[in-house]
């Protein structure tokens, strides 16, 4: 039976956080072991100098990182094609055929685009135009490589409407060519789009509240102590607000019945604790020391795996350059394609 196609990746800007595992990369995992896709994981380098222009060493040490990162999660090398985006030009040539396709004003209203610019005080000067642009970028990712499932986050949907929209506007115009894309989303909607740390409804690298994959033990367990929790709960008998909370939200999206056999005995699932916090009684040291203990069992075995990746680099780098090289043959096939349905034929 053939393989159905998946196209997903993060940029190079900064090691990935638990916002990314929740959203992304537990459904990437999944998806590649159940053998019935064929997984391409891109690192998006290109996208990230749309806004680190300025910065092109820290975008080129952490595609090395973000690397680490999907390998310690559990992306495997001999199931999925982990490739550097900057080094597939063929991608470069589709969004520069694609960006005839899009108008300004569409640009100007897709959701995602505007609140990243809103967020970006480097860009009070002006919005840089690869910045505007990197929806097509995006949608000659995806369909360079024919993918019909797209992972993301669900802050991501308006960038897969994006990438239908020029693919349906392609098909029509030169004939069926392009593969329609789907996203798909994390079925636990409070994984969907965790909160920052410290309430920020965005978490965010830039943000600095997040609890990152490759973060020591004390480290998280300083972060999750910290963490933003029911203002109004003052006293342990007053009542709790579990919605808003980031505490509780990622106590949704991440605990399991497991867990509280594990750590909480005396609470069979969430449901439970989230009952006895609202109704007063229960302390917030109590359920973030709960949380603590979830997360560390969770992020443990990424860490100390991702301590062995990284004492050889240069494997790390022979893996990219092996995926990238299969991309690129990937992407060229869709590229002929493309000119092909173009008229842009002219040497064959």
């Amino acid at each position: 039976m053939k393989k159905e196609i998946i196209l997903t990746g993060e940029r190079p800007t900064g090691s990935l956080h638990i916002g990314h595992y929740a959203g992304a990369l537990q459904n990437r995992i999944a998806m590649q072991n159940s053998n019935r896709f064929e997984t391409f994981v891109i690192i998006a380098d290109a996208q990230a100098l749309t806004d680190n222009a300025e910065n092109p060493d820290k975008v080129r040490e952490n595609v090395l990182q973000v690397t680490l990162d999907n390998l310690a999660v559990g992306i495997d090398p001999e199931k999925s094609t982990i490739f550097i985006q900057s080094a597939v030009p063929e991608l470069t040539e589709l969004a520069f055929y694609y960006q005839n396709l899009v108008t300004v004003a569409r640009l100007q209203r897709n959701p995602t685009v505007k609140s990243e610019i809103a967020q970006k005080e480097r860009f009070r000067g002006g919005t840089p135009v690869g910045f505007f642009t990197y929806p097509i970028s995006q949608a000659a990712d995806i369909t360079a490589f024919d993918a019909g499932i797209v992972p993301v986050g669900e802050d991501q949907m308006p960038m897969i409407e994006q990438t239908q929209e020029i693919v349906q506007k392609f098909n029509s115009l030169y004939g069926k060519t392009l593969v329609m894309p789907k996203g798909v989303i994390p079925e636990n909607t409070a994984a969907r789009r965790l909160p920052g740390i410290d309430g920020n409804a965005k978490m965010g690298k830039s943000l600095n509240n997040t609890i990152n994959l490759g973060d020591s033990a004390d480290i998280i367990a300083a972060k999750i102590k910290t963490m933003y929790t029911d203002p109004l709960h003052l006293c342990i008998e007053d009542p709790g607000h579990t919605e808003n909370n980031p505490v509780f939200q990622y106590l949704m999206a991440f605990a399991t019945p497991e867990h509280f056999t594990a750590f909480l005995p005396e609470y069979k699932d969430y449901a439970e604790l989230a009952a006895h916090y609202e109704r007063g009684g229960l302390g917030d040291v109590k359920v973030k020391k709960f949380l603590n203990e979830v997360i560390q069992e969770i992020l443990c075995p990424i860490r100390k795996r991702r301590e062995q990746l990284e004492r050889d680099p240069n494997a790390i780098m022979e893996i990219l350059h092996k995926g990238t090289i299969k991309a690129r043959e990937r992407a060229a096939v869709t590229v002929a394609r493309v000119k092909k349905a173009m008229k842009l034929e002219y040497f064959v």
